[in-house]
């Protein structure tokens, strides 16, 4: 039998799981349901839905790992735990710290997050000062991007949250985002 002969025949569930835990190991980033699907000879849907029942056996504390799977709205990725992170940067011999954000890349990040998709100009009108080494400090790293332009004179860019934003924050969607009531901080709520 050749190789392509096997890719046509029906997988068997744990033989997708199996392929499943080997693809999402192997890419080390988010990896979309649709890819999914199609290794799996699967809808996207099917593809989500296999992967959350998995990861919720996966990730469960019954079998102590040190893996686990993380899941989006469009992709899911399998990482380290977080408590294991001594022992990894001991291991690959990694000494600098470098996840720190500062507090105006913070409060930047969460206006983008809170509103988005916004503009530097809004971003800059709810802090009260110029923004763009934060957004460019948030653009390095991944944490947001763009997101397109507004349709206005000048055409500013448009700034949005990353799927690396919700790994880093352990987020599925923006949508789990903890509520915050404006008018304690002196805003206005969204109608």
């Amino acid at each position: 039998m050749t190789e392509e002969s096997k890719e046509t025949l029906p997988l068997s569930p744990e033989e997708m799981r199996r392929i499943l835990e080997a693809v999402l190991f192997a890419s080390g980033a988010p990896m979309k349901y649709e890819k999914l699907g199609e290794v799996l000879s699967l809808t996207a849907g099917e593809a989500k839905q296999l992967v959350r029942s998995y990861a919720n056996e996966y990730n469960s504390e019954s079998i102590p790992r040190g893996v686990q799977i993380l899941l989006y709205d469009d992709s899911c990725q399998m990482c380290t735990k977080e408590s294991y992170e001594p022992y990894i940067r001991k291991a690959l011999g990694i000494t600098r710290e470098g996840g720190n954000l500062s507090n105006s890349s913070l409060e930047t990040l969460a206006v983008i997050a809170y509103n988005q998709p916004v503009t530097r100009a809004f971003v800059e009108q709810v802090r009260g000062v110029d923004s763009s080494y934060a957004i460019s400090v948030l653009l390095d790293r991944n944490l947001i991007e763009k997101a397109g332009r507004l349709d206005v004179p000048g055409k500013p860019n448009l700034y949005a949250t990353t799927p690396d934003f919700l790994r880093v924050f352990g987020l599925e969607s923006v949508e789990q985002l903890p509520q915050i009531d404006l008018t304690e901080l002196g805003g206005v709520p969204k109608a």
